[in-house]
């Protein structure tokens, strides 16, 4: 089969390759892909900032497709049902974090397309509980990014707040606007924020998916709108999907006393300064969200279902797996929001 594998380590070496068909063990289900999305990690990995030492790896854990092939024990899913899967595909299973189903804590964790074969070939090798079957009105094509919504559906309930609640979404990128959709879902107000580069994208977010206020922090007082919002108190939650050190300065000083500060997207750096004087003086709740769990995967396809979450609007653009550079290109002028690539062969 044809696959697009990370062939060296650092950055670059993608190519596509023949690859044995693998072959469902027990425990394990073989779907044929259909569509397969691009996640800003994969743009990471390809630039040699993420998964740096990973060499013959088949690259993408964004998919959906046909179940081909089900191993011994395979009770949940059958051949032909349409499907997507989590992105864990090997767990210890007894740790404290396993028993509680908080499989991306897990410390022997594997996952799809960082360090086992991903999605971008004709077939892929699932962990027959991480395999999700669709809802009858979303589509392969929808679906295929319903990991990436998984990790937004995540990232928004590590926060609480009721109905009207002022949300501050920092960066109108894939992910940002897949955490706006989800709190507008939950009854929040979102404020997104970006810069002037990125206005086309929030005119997206306020056009096609109804965000309430989108601000160019470059061009507009977004301290002054927050203020109006919320009689000068500050916003009670922020979302930054951006992973730049002046949104996250930025995020706190727009909070509320007593907010709560969710990182969602990656730093460059492994290491950030962080003021924590202004985290203890205004008593803010900072925390990281990481990828996704099994119990954020089906109110996902349900949002995706009732269209809160809407996969057409996010999909721009369409190439074959052996069309990557096109797609690396259209993703990093801006031109596209969300590209969903296609097996060949």
């Amino acid at each position: 089969m044809k696959a697009l594998v990370k062939m060296e380590k650092g950055a670059g070496h993608w190519e596509v390759i023949d690859k044995p068909e693998p072959v469902a063990g027990e425990g394990q289900v073989k779907i044929r892909v259909e569509y397969i999305g691009i996640c800003g990690s994969d743009l990471h990995t390809f630039e040699g900032h993420y998964n740096v030492d990973a060499a013959g790896l088949t690259i993408g854990h964004e998919f959906a497709g046909v179940v081909a092939e089900v191993g011994p024990g395979v009770t949940n899913v059958k051949v032909g049902d349409r499907v997507t899967s989590e992105t864990t595909f090997k767990i210890c299973g007894h740790c404290r974090y396993c028993k509680s189903g908080e499989y991306n804590l897990c410390s022997s964790r594997r996952g799809l397309g960082t360090q086992q074969d991903g999605a971008m070939a004709q077939f892929i090798l699932a962990r027959a509980k991480s395999v999700h079957v669709l809802p009858e009105n979303v589509t392969t094509r929808q679906a295929s990014i319903t990991e990436a919504a998984a990790c937004a559906y995540h990232s928004v309930n590590k926060a609480k707040f009721p109905p009207g609640s002022i949300v501050l979404v920092l960066g109108p990128g894939p992910i940002g606007l897949l955490v706006a959709q989800v709190v507008m879902a939950q009854g929040g107000r979102v404020v997104m924020t970006g810069l002037t580069q990125d206005l086309p994208r929030l005119t997206i977010a306020k056009e096609k998916f109804g965000v309430e206020h989108i601000v160019d922090v470059q061009k507009d007082d977004v301290k002054a709108l927050v203020g109006r919002l919320t009689d000068g108190y500050g916003a009670d939650v922020c979302y930054d999907c951006t992973g730049a050190v002046p949104s996250m300065h930025l995020g706190m000083d727009l909070l509320k006393k007593g907010g709560q500060y969710v990182q969602v997207g990656l730093f460059a750096q492994n290491e950030v300064t962080v003021d924590f004087s202004k985290i203890i003086q205004k008593e803010l709740t900072v925390v990281g969200s990481r990828s996704q769990n099994t119990h954020d995967w089906e109110p996902t396809l349900k949002l995706m279902s009732e269209r809160k979450i809407d996969a057409d609007k996010m999909i721009t653009h369409e190439v074959g797996i052996d069309e990557w550079d096109k797609a690396y290109h259209l993703l990093k002028s801006g031109e596209a929001t969300k590209i969903v690539m296609h097996p060949i062969g």
